[in-house]
């Protein structure tokens, strides 16, 4: 009954246009900012900072930028991994090469540098699809990982081959503690989500969605499918890149190629199956599923086992990790192909008629 929308007009086009048409669904929002960016700081300790909430916006920022390539345009991409590492060294590299360079402008170099090498890996798309178009993207991982392995120049020639970022300053703004660094990463995912729901609300984005659906069809219509799939690499690669900067510089602070790792690369595409593809609001339910459950299991297993006198190691607690995500991959392809995403807006459907359907 509070989900109602009686008595709320549309008088403009604007107004049906815009981001949140129904008044609680702003409200609701509203208030979930104001609460990451207030009430959060006041309740959260230093691990839940660490832990959980700044690998949180960080991995939803990039799964935000995969779920516009695979989600929105349909292009199967499983490079991002290196498409992040693209963008954690390039910002490094700025950042030690160039005097004087703020970090935040750094980092959206960073980005910006990823998204030349996203570009570039993604004018296959032009010609292959499915299967082959994710082997080629999967090439992309391969080669960055060797490349940043091997090539001396990125790490700085630093003889144990990892790279670190001793001290963090936007604008003189010292980030020094954990909640700084929540702070500085909620700002970025904010303003990225941002751009990020008006660019799929945007003719670009129904070109994206045009080619998901039917490439051949778009094409016909009048639909150019070099610049929509290319732009969509762009936009994704540019999103990753960022993120990859952040978790190298607030997260990590100290890292090595492995941490951009093939396997980031398929955490971050289980984030969007879980959490819905093709939407915004997926890659944040994905996200927060991806960072939480890791935890709650290594919690939860050995309690549960010494419940029955079992002791469980923690080898077997990762290992039962992994079958629970390709369980609930499973799962998700078969019952509810559009992930936690869906089940959210089917809910929200059954709120705008409860508690009269008729």
């Amino acid at each position: 009954m509070l989900y109602r929308e009686n008595g709320q007009f549309k008088t403009s086009y604007q107004a049906d246009q815009q981001i949140f048409p129904i008044a609680q669904d702003r409200i609701g929002v509203w208030l979930l900012v104001a609460f990451a960016a207030i009430g959060v700081p006041l309740l959260a300790d230093e691990y839940l900072f660490r832990a959980i909430l700044i690998p949180f916006l960080i991995l939803a920022l990039a799964a935000l930028g995969l779920n516009i390539l695979v989600g929105y345009c349909g292009q199967i991409s499983l490079g991002t991994g290196a498409f992040m590492a693209v963008g954690a060294y390039a910002a490094y590299n700025l950042m030690i090469r160039i005097d004087g360079m703020p970090m935040v402008f750094a980092i959206l170099l960073g980005g910006a540098i990823a998204t030349a090498i996203g570009v570039l890996f993604g004018i296959p798309s032009l010609r292959i699809k499915g299967l082959y178009l994710a082997v080629a993207t999967l090439a992309a991982q391969f080669f960055w990982d060797w490349a940043f392995l091997r090539i001396k120049w990125f790490t700085n020639n630093s003889s144990s081959g990892s790279v670190s970022v001793a001290q963090l300053d936007a604008f003189g703004w010292r980030i020094d503690t954990p909640l700084e660094k929540y702070l500085f990463c909620l700002i970025f995912l904010v303003v990225f989500a941002l751009a990020a729901k008006n660019l799929v609300r945007s003719h670009i984005g129904r070109e994206w969605m045009a080619i998901r659906d039917m490439d051949v069809a778009a094409s016909v219509i009048g639909i150019r499918p070099v610049y929509a799939k290319l732009t969509a690499f762009a936009v994704s690669s540019f999103m990753v890149g960022v993120a990859g900067a952040l978790w190298g510089f607030v997260h990590l602070g100290s890292w090595e190629p492995a941490a951009f790792s093939i396997d980031r690369s398929f955490q971050l595409l289980f984030m969007i199956i879980i959490g819905g593809l093709g939407s915004i609001m997926g890659s944040f339910f994905g996200a927060a599923f991806i960072v939480v459950l890791p935890i709650f299991l290594n919690q939860f297993l050995p309690w549960a086992g010494s419940l029955v006198g079992l002791s469980i190691s923690t080898a077997a607690v990762a290992h039962t990790e992994l079958m629970i995500f390709g369980a609930l991959i499973v799962f998700f392809l078969i019952v509810e192909p559009h992930g936690l995403a869906r089940l959210w807006s089917i809910g929200k459907e059954k709120l705008r008629l409860w508690p009269f359907p008729h």
